[in-house]
């Protein structure tokens, strides 16, 4: 997929006018929803005017995202500006924008459709470029969500099946969008830093409490989104059922960012854009605000030291941002959708003293609270989360929060009700916190100090201490190998296990 706001053109003076023509250009926003409806809305607060168009999905209401409360609270001038971005004249009428209007007038579209509409979206919209020769119209998402195929039950994030596809992102709330005084930071990321950079330009122009940063990890940003979607429900659940408990809180709330960070620096390593990422780009990725070039991990495997993560994606201030706003509950106005999901698992749970017996359970749960399950990304992707971990190669201890929330939705017998156990429980949940995040074969001297009383755990830390002492290395593969970790009959090991065996 082809998409850069420039041609192959050679000639000077051609790519001085297209960048000069870059700089009177227009954004369009297509479908329209809670997000992009507030983006615009600020827009017109801040500016009046603004280069930016709208065209709402067909049979969709511009504001009908919205609730009557919501619209009612909003300037009847600026409603009428929003209305007037979302048409244009046809001969002696006006007409409502659409897909090809916004591709036939705009250098950028941003297609802001959920993981439900975005790909027969952007199929459609490469479609109309083409039919039109619009092919210097840059396309761009904002579904931060993990796409499911029916026909080969295989998940993955859009940015990756489509590694040209520019993502735009930032941490928002629906409400203070509409505040003449707050202001936020988003970014803009494309595989090439030049399109990077002046789509970010265009983007920032579109109101002034809106600051955007360019950046090149497109599918490490909306994995990251994706990821946060699922962290935001266990975070709900934080809140609600530990509030009173404030020494896990900043424990669980730590791990989830981090664990949504070290996924996404695995998934940088799987790019099979990646040399071309960081040594074909145009201009220097200095010159986007990248402190280094590269931030990268490396393991030692059988005496080699192997790359394993790529942690550059993390300077993205705004996606960070964001995983972090979508876990806080605010003093203001709501919580993010998936965050209330988590605050229903935790009142239910407490009321009923068990876990959902099923994913549709907790669905059901949340349309009984007023929550459409189809806004529900992080729901969503829990259901597939399996499917996700083992294509990405995401490791237990670098997603041991989400493992444990995908048993509670979805575990089975005695695994749910350790599961139970560890998310109700401060003590279970706080050990579940140390222990997890270790890999599994650390976890073996761990075991070992816990059963002094076996030969084998005695023989493995000797050898350990020998190695310190000695400096040299003391090989014992058939021991190491052997030597599973041994569970002290608690429920965070047990669930621990039971994670392991699963996933």
């Amino acid at each position: 997929m082809r998409n850069s706001f420039f041609d192959n053109s050679l000639d000077r003076n051609h790519i001085k006018q297209r960048i000069r023509e870059l700089e009177k250009a227009t954004v369009g926003l297509y479908s329209i929803g809670l997000y992009p409806g507030s983006l615009a809305y600020n827009a017109v607060m801040q500016a009046g005017s603004t280069p930016l168009l709208l065209a709402p999905r067909p049979g969709r209401d511009l504001l009908g995202a919205f609730s009557d409360d919501e619209l009612q609270g909003m300037d009847p001038d600026h409603v009428v500006n929003l209305h007037r971005m979302a048409r244009h004249e046809e001969g002696y009428k006006t007409a409502t924008n659409t897909l090809e209007y916004l591709i036939d007038h705009c250098d950028l579209v941003i297609l802001s459709a959920n993981s439900n509409y975005i790909e027969a979206d952007l199929e459609e919209a490469c479609t109309i470029r083409q039919k039109l020769g619009r092919m210097n119209v840059v396309l761009a998402c904002l579904a931060g969500s993990f796409n499911h195929d029916k026909i080969s039950n295989h998940s993955y994030v859009l940015s990756e099946k489509k590694p040209n596809l520019a993502f735009f992102s930032g941490f928002h709330r629906h409400g203070a969008l509409r505040d003449p005084v707050d202001s936020f930071t988003a970014n803009f990321c494309h595989p090439n830093a030049l399109t990077a950079l002046l789509g970010a330009h265009l983007l920032d122009g579109v109101s002034l409490n809106i600051q955007v940063a360019p950046g090149i990890h497109n599918v490490e940003a909306q994995y990251i989104k994706a990821a946060k979607n699922m962290a935001s429900i266990f975070a709900g659940f934080g809140y609600v059922f530990h509030g009173d408990n404030p020494g896990i809180l900043p424990t669980l709330l730590t791990l989830l960012l981090d664990q949504c960070l070290d996924q996404a620096a695995t998934v940088s390593m799987s790019r099979y854009d990646r040399q071309t990422l960081y040594h074909q780009q145009p201009i220097a990725l200095m010159e986007l605000g990248y402190g280094v070039p590269r931030i990268e991990a490396t393991l030692s495997r059988e005496g080699d030291m192997e790359k394993v993560r790529d942690h550059t994606f993390s300077q993205l201030t705004a996606i960070v941002a964001d995983v972090r706003g979508s876990m806080m509950n605010p003093t203001t106005g709501k919580p993010t959708r998936n965050f209330q999901a988590g605050q229903i698992l935790a009142m239910v749970m407490r009321k009923l003293r068990r876990c959902p017996f099923s994913i549709e359970e907790f669905e059901q749960w949340c349309e009984d609270a007023g929550m459409s399950k189809g806004g529900l990304e992080g729901v969503k992707a829990l259901r597939y989360w399996p499917q996700i971990a083992t294509k990405y190669d995401i490791q237990a201890h670098d997603a041991s929060m989400v493992n444990l929330l995908h048993m509670v939705l979805c575990g089975q017998g005695q695994n749910k009700e350790f599961a139970f156990r560890v998310m109700t429980e401060s003590r279970e949940l706080s050990n579940y916190c140390k222990e997890s995040v270790r890999p599994t074969h650390s976890r073996k001297y761990a075991g070992a100090l816990n059963n002094l009383g076996k030969p084998e755990s005695l023989k493995l830390l000797t050898n350990a201490v020998i190695v310190g002492n000695s400096r040299k290395a003391i090989h014992d593969d058939d021991l190491e190998e052997n030597m599973a970790y041994q569970s002290n009959g608690s429920a965070y090991a047990m669930a621990m296990e039971g994670i392991e065996q699963k996933l």
